[in-house]
């Protein structure tokens, strides 16, 4: 697939993702419809039927994953009605790439995106559930702080000999620290 592609295709995912109040994400099937090329409702309607009969069969709540919801459009001279439509989850989303038609390029990339997502949810979650803690970019920064502020005092972790353990840096530390506080009180 072409790179421009790619990112086209990744980007409208991300635009047309909503969220409701409580902060749950979720797309319009109407609006994922023509994201994976499909030019008619019914024919994409049985790609989500498939999609619906995985669900059921992996034990989820078709219902907490499908959510019947009415959409108003306009139409023709300003007038205004109501359309059928689905609030879908990501695993929504993620089941009808599944059973969608794989020639399609939105299709094929659609699959990738969500496995992609769910992979990384379910990650996070099982981490969660195990009490582990997940790395964020707050701890990726106080790392680099910590060692900038090593290589400042010459301690290069990966240039340290094997017998230099964390006790000897430790105590050259403190040394330093109580040299450079002795050394700002005269001042």
């Amino acid at each position: 697939m072409k790179h421009e592609i790619v990112q086209k295709l990744h980007k409208n995912f991300n635009d047309y993702g909503q969220k409701t109040e409580g902060g749950l994400e979720f797309w319009f099937a109407r609006d994922l419809q023509v994201l994976l090329g499909y030019d008619q409702w019914k024919n994409f309607q049985k790609v989500i039927e498939k999609a619906k009969i995985a669900c059921q069969n992996v034990g989820l709540v078709t219902e907490d994953q499908f959510a019947d919801v009415g959409k108003m459009i306009t139409a023709g001279k300003g007038a205004t009605r109501e359309i059928d439509d689905i609030a879908l989850t990501r695993h929504a989303c993620y089941l009808i790439a599944q059973n969608g038609d794989p020639r399609k390029e939105e299709i094929a990339f659609a699959m990738a995106y969500f496995a992609n997502e769910i992979t990384n949810f379910t990650l996070k979650r099982d981490a969660y559930v195990r009490g582990e803690q997940l790395i964020t970019n707050e701890h990726i920064k106080n790392n680099k702080d910590t060692r900038d502020l090593l290589v400042k005092r010459g301690i290069v972790p990966e240039n340290l000999p094997p017998e230099e353990d964390i006790k000897k840096v430790e105590r050259r530390l403190k040394s330093e620290d109580k040299k450079f506080l002795k050394g700002n009180k005269k001042e």
